[in-house]
């Protein structure tokens, strides 16, 4: 009777991901010092900046994200015979990622300044940030699954419809700021981010990891053409555009059961009700998980 069931091929894969997270994670730690333009030692245990710290932590999970479904994704005999493509693959998707963090930085977000803020201990924006970051993450290895990647020409149907994901994105968030000012007399989401109002933060990262999980769903679900532009983006644009109407419908009729004569709005908005906030952004994961159960 054997009771030790992991294989070689196991603990040598495991051993290889694990080294190529050391090395990603020490570049990561540079990076982040260069950012703050001090030492991160400093800054997390001297400083106590709780915003900064979070804002690493995303991107570490992110990373291990990515990581973990490579490594799950290729065999070690494909390691052996092909010892490029992991490697090329991570750092396209580390690409896309950090494209689309600045993508919503700077455009979907274009009136808040979320570096800086979280340079300022800004726990909201790294809340923001950090939410927008793992839903990348979880876009573009629903993208890689997708498309499988193995040419030019489907690398360039995942950069076209990464792009489209992206204007998802913005439209969702475009929603949400214009529901934000029809309950509160007008008021800017954006502005609101500097008012350092915790709440808020993780209601919109909740939102934002949720609206990921669906989209991976409809990646999941969706076919992929090869060589077919139009008919990829045309499929994806039903797909995911299906999953992001059925997740934030899911999860307003799942709040409204939950939270029952609770005002959301006023809790979060004004409050700074962190429990409510908490309850929002477990009801939309949950939904984007659940689809992705159903779908994927």
């Amino acid at each position: 009777m054997t009771y030790f069931s992991l294989s070689n091929e196991s603990l040598y894969t495991f051993a290889i991901s694990f080294v190529a997270i050391a090395a990603v994670l020490f570049a990561l730690r540079i990076y982040t010092q260069v950012r703050a333009r001090q030492a991160l030692k400093e800054e997390l245990a001297q400083r106590d900046n709780f915003a900064l710290g979070i804002s690493y932590a995303s991107y570490l999970l992110s990373l291990v994200l990515i990581i973990g479904y490579l490594v799950d994704d290729f065999s070690l005999t494909v390691m052996r015979e092909e010892p490029w493509k992991v490697p090329l693959l991570l750092i396209l998707m580390l690409l896309f990622t950090k494209v689309g963090q600045a993508i919503h930085r700077k455009w979907i977000l274009s009136r808040f300044n979320e570096e800086k803020a979280i340079l300022k201990q800004n726990v909201c924006a790294a809340l923001v940030d950090s939410g927008m970051l793992l839903g990348n993450s979880i876009v573009v290895i629903g993208l890689v699954s997708w498309s499988q990647t193995n040419s030019m020409y489907s690398l360039l149907v995942v950069f076209v419809n990464f792009l489209f994901l992206q204007g998802l994105f913005a439209l969702d968030s475009k929603v949400r700021e214009a529901r934000f000012a029809k309950v509160n007399q007008g008021a800017s989401l954006q502005s609101n981010f500097n008012l350092e109002n915790t709440s808020i933060g993780i209601r919109y990262a909740g939102k934002s990891v949720g609206m990921a999980l669906a989209l991976y769903a409809g990646l999941a679900s969706a076919n992929y053409y090869s060589g077919k532009m139009v008919e990829n983006v045309f499929t994806l644009a039903v797909h995911c555009g299906l999953m992001w109407l059925l997740v934030n419908a899911m999860a307003r009729a799942v709040l409204l059961i939950v939270l029952y004569r609770v005002d959301t709005g006023v809790e979060v908005d004004h409050q700074d009700n962190v429990g409510i906030a908490a309850v929002v952004f477990s009801v939309y994961c949950a939904m984007g998980y659940l689809l992705i159960q159903f779908f994927a």
